[in-house]
This record gives structure tokens, sequence and C-alpha cells, in this order.
């Protein structure tokens, strides 16, 4: 089978499991989550060397850090998917005493989550810690991180920035998803960034941008060629265009599901349009 029809199946059980993990409890972020959701089966089915059999040190392995902590509905799913832990736990997100918090968490000790992501801004801080003991540790690994583009007016980032330049972090792929939504309106009304690519290349990343972030194809060619433009002394930087709500008609391109649930008749039109799946879980 083509690889990337094989990957798209998996992309429409994710959007699935999304939507479906959202709508139980009338709680969550599906927006952001369906936006990225390429992102993800592409890094943890296809481009990432990383283990199901968790070791929270990471040693020897790609690490992956989230840092948009609200889009965990995504990342819960992939986990689930590729092996981390039974699908059928994902029927527990934000229920009292699960491990799928609604942002996540450390405390429970879910297999592949290494920090807890609630707060912005922090994400990319942490990567850079992790690049860099790989880095004296002589492991060769990459380390990955993802970030929203309205998560781009937190200060941190710019700081962790400056410093993955100067210190030629050059074994980390900082992923930004830019969908140009934030909770509040669009990233431009709320607080407009200017120019991305010109900003990151001045804080001496190499960037890429990829405009097609919700063709699974062109988000593999983008993460493979990110990959081979590390160990060059420089953090890599890309800007991966998508829309937020990918896949649901009425939910793509706006702001306003960003954190709503889909009622009983939209989860119903919702799942309609991702009909193929691996096998739904029970809730």
């Amino acid at each position: 089978m083509n690889i990337y029809k094989n990957l798209n199946k998996i992309v429409l059980q994710v959007r699935r499991d999304i939507l479906r993990m959202v709508h139980a409890n009338n709680s969550g972020h599906p927006g952001g989550s369906l936006g990225c959701t390429e992102f993800f089966v592409a890094l943890f089915f296809k481009i990432m060397n990383h283990n199901p059999e968790f070791n929270l040190n990471g040693e020897n392995e790609d690490l992956f850090f989230l840092s948009n902590g609200h889009i965990s509905p995504v990342y819960y799913s992939v986990l689930a998917r590729s092996g981390y832990f039974d699908v059928s736990e994902l029927s527990s997100f934000r229920k009292i005493n699960s491990r799928l918090q609604g942002h996540p968490a450390t405390h429970e000790n879910l297999p592949g989550i290494r920090i807890a992501s609630g707060s912005l801004g922090q994400g990319m801080s942490v990567a850079i810690g992790a690049a860099q003991t790989k880095k004296l540790n002589n492991d060769n690994s990459i380390v990955y991180s993802l970030h929203g583009d309205g998560e781009l007016q937190e200060g941190q980032i710019w700081e962790a920035a400056m410093y993955a330049s100067a210190k030629k972090i050059d074994n980390l792929i900082c992923t930004i998803d830019v969908n140009g939504q934030q909770i509040d309106g669009s990233t431009k009304d709320v607080l407009f960034m200017g120019n991305l690519k010109d900003k990151f290349l001045s804080f001496g990343f190499i960037v890429l941008v990829e405009k097609n972030g919700n063709d699974i194809e062109a988000v593999c060619k983008v993460l493979k060629k990110a990959k081979e433009k590390t160990k060059q002394n420089k953090p890599v930087c890309i800007l991966l265009h998508t829309e937020m709500g990918n896949g649901v008609d009425f939910m793509i391109g706006t702001h306003k599901w960003h954190g709503i649930a889909p009622n009983d008749e939209e989860l119903k039109n919702a799942l309609k349009q991702n009909k193929e799946t691996l096998g739904d879980y029970q809730i």
C-alpha cells in the first residue's frame, strides 16, 4: 500500500478520536487538534525515531515536546495509535482521575508525556534543554517541538530562540502551527506578529516554509528536509501553514472552534466527513 494512503487512513481515524473525545465530555480543544493531525501522524508514524516502550530519559531516541498543550486530544490519539498505551484509554479523556488530562501532565506517568504543557511559551525552552543534553551526551538523536502561532506572542519563546541560536543547538526542529487563529480571534487582530520567516531568520534559525500543512505527503517531505538541515550549527524552524478545524467543513478556518465541543448532531455530521477508520473505541 502507498505509504501516504496508509498515513491518510490514520489521519482520518485520529480526527474521529479527537471529535469523540471532546464531544464525550463537552470540553476540549478540537480546532487546533484537527489542524495539526497531519503533522502528528507524519511525525510519529514516519519521521521520528521513537520507542513506545517509554523511557522518560529518552536516551538514543528522538524526542517530542508539545508546547501548545491545549491540543492534547490529537497528541493522546497519536500516542495511543502508535502503541504508547491502549486505545481504549482515550475514553477517559478529561475525566476525574484520568491520566488524559485536558492539558498533558506528568504526575500520572502517562507514557509519551515528558513535560506538563498547560502554560504557553515554555516548550521551546524545554526542547532546547533536552537537545543540549543530547549534544553533551554525544546522542545524535533529534528533538522536535510544536508551537502555536498565537503562542509566539509569549516573550519566553524569543528568549529561547535567541539562546538556541547563540549556543548552536543544531539538533532541534521547532515547528510553528501557522493557522492564523487563537482563542480571541485572528492572530493579526489580537497581536500581529509580522513576518515570521524574517523573525526566525533574524534569530539565527534555518527556516523552512510549508504552505500545505494539511497534506500528509507535503508534511512528511518538509519534516524530512528539516532533518537534513540539522547538524549545521543552527536550530531549524518549520513554519507549517494549517487550517484550524481541518477535515470538518463547519469548523475549518475559524477561531470559534478553538475550545468548543460539538453537540450530538454536529458530531454525527463531522464523523460522516471522516469515515474510514482503523477501529473506534467505545465511550
